[in-house]
C-alpha cells in the first residue's frame, strides 16, 4: 500500500474514490492471483489437499462481508459442487454450529479484526478444525488466528461503507470456486481458460458503469426525498440486492429492504404502491424472465421501477421507469458488475441529502465490540 492510497485525491470522498477504484483492485488480483493460464490461489498443498477432501463449506461473516458469501455459495455450488452455507457471524458463534471434519468454514472480514466473526474463528480452532479467512489487512487478527489466509489485495478502505472490498472478496471466491471446481473434475479445461478470459474483461467493464456515473447522478437526483425503497434480486444476484439495500441505507439513512424477488407475494408486495421506488437487479441470467413476472406485479400496482439490466436490454427499458445498463457479462460474473450502479447511486443519493458518506451516524468501519 502506498501513501497516496490513503488520500482522496481528486474525489470529494474517500467512497467515491473507492468505487472508482475497482478496476485497478479486480485487475491487482487477477494479475496476483492468475499466472499464465492457471489459478494460483491452492499453491498452498496443504490448503489445496484441505478442499479436495471437504463436502460442506460454512461462510461466516457481517454486513458486507455475509453478502460476498451470499455470492460466494452460489458459485461455489455451482463450479465446485460443494454444499455451502452461509451464517452471520453473531448467530455463528452462538448457536452451536454442527461442524465436522468435512466441513471447511471460512470466515470474511475486511478488516480481519470484526469481534463476533473472530470469535467464530476461535470456536472452530478450538473444535479442532481449520478455518480459511478472506481479509484486506495483512497481520490482522483473524489472519494470525487462521490456518489458510487469502488477501483481497484492496489496499486501504477508508470509507465505512465498503465498496472495493465487496468486489474483491467476490472475485476472490470466484476464482476460489473456479479453481477447485477445476481439481474436483466439475469445470473442464476448456470452461475454466473461457471463464479465466471472460474474468480478464470485468475491469474494462466496470470502467463503462463508472463511465455513466453523471447519468446515475441525474436519477438519483430524482429520490432524495424518498422514504423507503425495496430492492429485488433473484438467483447470484439476490445478495445484489441486499448489498444495493444495504449501500443506500447506511449513507442516506433511507430505510431500504432487500429481498428475494421470487418471495414477492409472500409479504412485500403489500408494501407495494405509487410512492415507493422499487429496484430490480435483472442482467440477462437464467432467472431473467421469472424477474420480469415479478417487475410486471410491482408494474401493475403503480410501483416507481429502476432497473439494473444488460445494455441495449430493450424488454426492461420498457418495463422500467429508470435503467442503469451494465455490460453484458457471464452470469456467475454479474454481481461484481451490477453492484457498481448500485453504489454510485447511493453515494449521490446521500450526497445530495447532505449526509456524511465516508463516516456515517452511528456506524464504524471496524465493528471490534459486540
Amino acid at each position: 500500500w502506498t501513501v497516496d492510497m490513503a488520500e482522496k485525491g481528486q474525489f470529494p470522498h474517500f467512497m467515491l474514490k473507492e468505487i472508482f477504484e475497482q478496476p485497478d483492485v479486480i485487475s491487482r488480483n487477477l494479475e496476483y492471483y492468475i499466472r499464465g493460464n492457471e489459478v494460483t490461489l491452492l499453491k498452498d498443498f496443504n490448503l489445496r489437499r484441505l478442499l479436495l477432501n471437504k463436502d460442506r463449506i460454512l461462510i461466516q461473516a457481517s454486513g458486507t462481508s455475509l453478502h460476498a458469501g451470499l455470492v460466494g455459495k452460489y458459485v461455489l455450488e455451482k463450479l465446485a459442487k460443494i454444499q455451502t452455507d452461509v451464517d452471520f457471524s453473531s448467530e455463528f458463534r452462538y448457536r452451536e454450529p454442527v461442524l465436522n471434519q468435512n466441513t471447511l468454514v471460512i470466515a470474511i472480514s475486511q478488516s480481519g479484526e470484526t469481534a463476533d466473526t473472530l470469535a467464530g474463528v476461535k470456536m472452530v480452532k478450538e473444535s479442532g478444525l481449520e478455518v480459511l479467512s478472506i481479509v484486506n489487512v495483512k497481520d490482522s487478527s483473524i489472519a494470525r488466528e487462521s490456518d489458510y489466509v487469502l488477501y483481497i489485495n484492496a489496499g486501504p478502505e477508508i470509507g465505512v461503507a465498503s465498496t472495493k472490498a465487496y468486489t474483491a472478496q467476490i472475485l476472490i471466491l470466484t476464482l476460489l470456486s473456479l479453481e477447485v471446481g477445476l481439481l474436483r473434475g466439475y469445470v473442464s479445461e476448456e470452461e475454466f481458460q473461457t471463464l479465466r478470459k471472460e474474468l480478464n474483461e470485468i475491469p474494462s467493464m466496470i470502467r463503462k458503469v463508472l463511465d455513466k456515473n453523471a447519468q446515475i447522478k441525474e436519477v438519483a437526483d430524482k429520490f432524495l426525498d424518498a422514504k423507503y425503497f425495496m430492492f429485488l434480486g433473484r438467483g447470484v444476484n439476490y445478495p445484489t440486492a441486499l448489498e444495493g439495500a444495504l449501500k443506500l441505507k447506511e449513507i442516506s439513512y433511507i430505510h431500504a429492504i432487500g429481498y428475494a424477488a421470487g418471495e414477492m407475494k409472500h409479504g412485500p408486495l403489500a408494501l407495494v404502491d405509487k410512492d415507493l421506488p422499487v429496484v430490480f437487479i435483472n442482467p440477462y441470467t437464467s432467472v431473467y424472465e421469472k424477474s420480469i413476472n415479478n417487475l410486471e406485479e410491482v408494474k401493475a400496482r403503480g410501483g416507481v421501477i429502476l432497473s439494473v439490466i444488460t445494455e441495449g436490454d430493450e424488454k426492461m427499458k420498457a418495463l422500467s421507469d429508470y435503467t442503469f445498463e451494465i455490460p453484458r457479462v457471464n452470469e456467475l460474473f454479474t454481481p461484481i458488475v451490477s453492484i457498481i450502479p448500485l453504489q454510485l447511486f447511493a453515494y449521490h443519493v446521500a450526497v445530495g441529502r447532505g449526509c456524511d458518506v465516508d463516516k456515517p451516524r452511528n456506524l464504524a468501519k471496524s465493528v471490534t465490540v459486540e
